[in-house]
């Protein structure tokens, strides 16, 4: 299905790893014009690369950390700069450290608030004048199954469940101005060979995150008793992009988990 997403300017936070670096190439292959904003400029080089060999009108990278003060304009502006307009925004950047609440601290607790929620709310406030003197756009927010519940990610599942909340309530406010805004949660995606860069949480190896076991009862507790890819989000996410497919769903809220939550 050809999705209209033809040359549309479109930034991905995060977009040099993992989740990020395969919406990414989703949007490529509609022949969208993408700029990958990432802190780590060898891994988001590389994916530009291959956006334009997967059929991206453009594709270009912006290095910057999205919790620095200002981050959220330098992004919007950026993308206007570069492209003429921004028509879709995904807020994918994200980052936890798997463990049970009584082991965490403060410190933790902020950088999760600063990555995951903070950083959303900057390229959201920035994105909204142009979409609305547009007349239109999209906003994707990646959360996680995180946000229902789930043992090991109490700090990362409330900023998580944050984001929802705060997603629902620009649909709300800014569907006047054309504006769309979705949430798509991933299960858990372990991260192909060659898709994260340094500063992944994935670098220390899958072992570092979550043993086998734990993966098998993961695995148990999904209905289609298979683990979710990247490009299973991405497609969610493209999907959700598309004034074509979803020009009537705003608000709405998807987990991409085989059945794991049901929201």
């Amino acid at each position: 299905m050809d999705l209209g997403l033809r040359d549309a300017a479109v930034v991905v936070t995060g977009g040099g790893s993992n989740i990020g670096r395969a919406i990414v190439h989703a949007f490529a292959a509609e022949g969208a014009r993408v700029l990958v904003a990432d802190r780590d400029d060898d891994q988001a080089a590389i994916v530009v690369g291959e956006a334009l060999d997967r059929g991206a009108a453009a594709a270009e990278r912006l290095v910057l950390d999205v919790t620095a003060p200002g981050a959220g304009t330098t992004v919007v502006e950026t993308v206007v700069e570069r492209f003429g307009r921004i028509d879709v925004l995904v807020n994918n950047v994200g980052w936890s450290e798997p463990d049970f609440f009584q082991h965490t601290d403060a410190d933790e607790w902020q950088k999760t608030y600063d990555l995951n929620l903070l950083s959303a709310l900057a390229c959201t406030r920035a994105a909204i004048p142009p979409m609305a003197a547009a007349g239109q756009g999209a906003i994707v927010f990646i959360s996680s199954d995180a946000a229902f519940g789930t043992p090991r990610t109490a700090v990362y599942g409330a900023m998580k469940a944050g984001l929802i909340a705060f997603a629902r309530s620009i649909a709300h406010e800014h569907g006047r101005d054309g504006i769309r805004t979705n949430v798509v949660c991933p299960g858990v995606v372990v991260p192909a060979a060659g898709a994260i860069g340094a500063g992944s949480l994935w670098r220390a190896g899958r072992e570092a995150i979550f043993d086998d076991d734990q993966l098998a009862s993961i695995e148990r507790a999904v209905p289609l008793r298979r683990r979710t890819d990247a490009a299973d989000v991405a497609n969610a996410v493209v999907f959700f992009a598309s004034e074509r497919a979803s020009r009537q769903l705003t608000g709405q809220v998807v987990s991409v988990s085989g059945g794991f939550a049901m929201p």
